[in-house]
């Protein structure tokens, strides 16, 4: 198979789908790639290594949507990068398709095969590709946070885990998954008095095994989330439902009653964030206000870090790369129920019934449709 690697386009992205050490397992089973001219330079890694990894290097990425029999990426297509696919050639990347029509239109109509990595499972239920951008981005989030909550950010002017004799910071956690683990994590490593909301009693009960007394582990209801966010300093946003639109946790009401010079970070804008007053924003101007509020909603957080980040990308993506390549799409889906998971369009038709749901498009099992 000859699989093609574009060099990432979104402002300040600087992760590449394939590293060099990913190209030469490729290559030494026998497939050819092909790497856009300083796809990797964002991670140091330059067209040497990749050409040393066994790789082609091209100048354009229009070249290797043109050739490629597989394109892998990170972030979803740009539009212009959608008009470039064409009719059964697969791409395998982050799409996040709920919160975005545009995109998923033009998906449909390339006549592609899209596969997600935020929808592959896993046998234990996790979701094994988005795992560790989320560990990425859970920590991150507290950085993010801690610092707009400075006052030549426009915070309160609050230090994290305060001193001796100064309160700490009100950490609230919507979500204790992989985002919000990792958020809690950083954030009890900081001194910071952290409060976890979760709707599963499970979950609660293994961030408490995990960290003990040092956070509050609370049961989501409506009541919960308005008494803790009202009072909070930093509110992080972590909740997921696989495919779907991210639900609105926290109204346009809340956000009003918070503390001026608070500050929230929503986590999962990729899905369409989970405060009413969330909208992506960028590594170049990162933040807004709203109600004094300070909004920090970065859709493409890791990007930020990103050879940890693509390297702890690769190590997640590589078996399912090489089984995609050695089988060819269809017999590779066919064979694994969890890698089938991802696959969100095929051939102009939704496979994944939440984003089927969530766009009001028809659903299509993706078994029917790879037979």
């Amino acid at each position: 198979m000859l699989i093609g690697v574009p060099k990432e386009i979104k402002t300040h992205e600087y992760r590449v789908g394939l590293i060099p050490t990913t190209v030469r397992e490729l290559v030494a089973r026998g497939h050819q790639v092909l790497v856009e001219h300083h796809a990797g330079a964002g991670i140091g890694m330059d067209d040497v290594a990749y050409q040393n990894a066994g790789a082609m290097i091209t100048e354009t990425a229009a070249e290797i949507f043109a050739r490629a029999d597989m394109i892998v990426k990170v972030k979803e297509p740009q539009l212009h990068e959608c008009a470039l696919l064409h009719e059964n050639q697969v791409l395998f990347t982050y799409l996040h398709l709920a919160p975005d029509p545009e995109q998923a239109r033009a998906l449909l109509k390339s006549g592609a095969v899209c596969i997600a990595y935020e929808t592959v499972s896993s046998p234990t239920g996790g979701l094994p590709l988005l795992a560790p951008m989320s560990e990425v981005a859970g920590r991150m989030s507290i950085q993010a946070g801690a610092s707009c909550l400075e006052k030549a950010h426009g915070g309160l002017g609050v230090l994290l885990g305060g001193v001796p004799g100064v309160k700490p910071a009100k950490v609230v956690i919507l979500g204790g998954g992989v985002v919000g683990a990792n958020a809690t994590f950083i954030a009890v490593g900081m001194g910071a008095e952290v409060v976890v909301i979760d709707r599963s009693i499970d979950v609660l009960r293994g961030l408490w095994r995990q960290f003990g007394a040092g956070i509050e582990t609370v049961y989501s209801t409506r009541d919960a989330i308005e008494q803790h966010v009202l009072t909070a300093d930093l509110v992080i946003g972590g909740v997921l439902i696989p495919g779907a639109a991210a639900p609105k946790l926290v109204t346009q009401e809340h956000v009003r009653q918070m503390k001026a010079g608070a500050v929230v970070v929503d986590v999962a804008i990729d899905q369409g964030g989970c405060f009413e007053t969330s909208h992506p924003t960028t590594h170049a101007e990162p933040t807004y206000l709203v109600d004094e509020v300070i909004h920090y909603c970065v859709a493409n957080m890791p990007g930020a870090v990103p050879r940890t980040s693509t390297v702890a990308l690769n190590n997640a993506t590589l078996p399912y790369v090489l089984a995609l390549a050695d089988k060819g799409y269809r017999q590779a889906l066919i064979d694994d129920g969890h890698l089938r998971e991802g696959l969100n369009i095929h051939q102009g038709q939704v496979t994944h019934r939440n984003v089927a749901e969530a766009l009001g498009y028809e659903y299509l099992d993706p078994f029917v449709a790879l037979n």
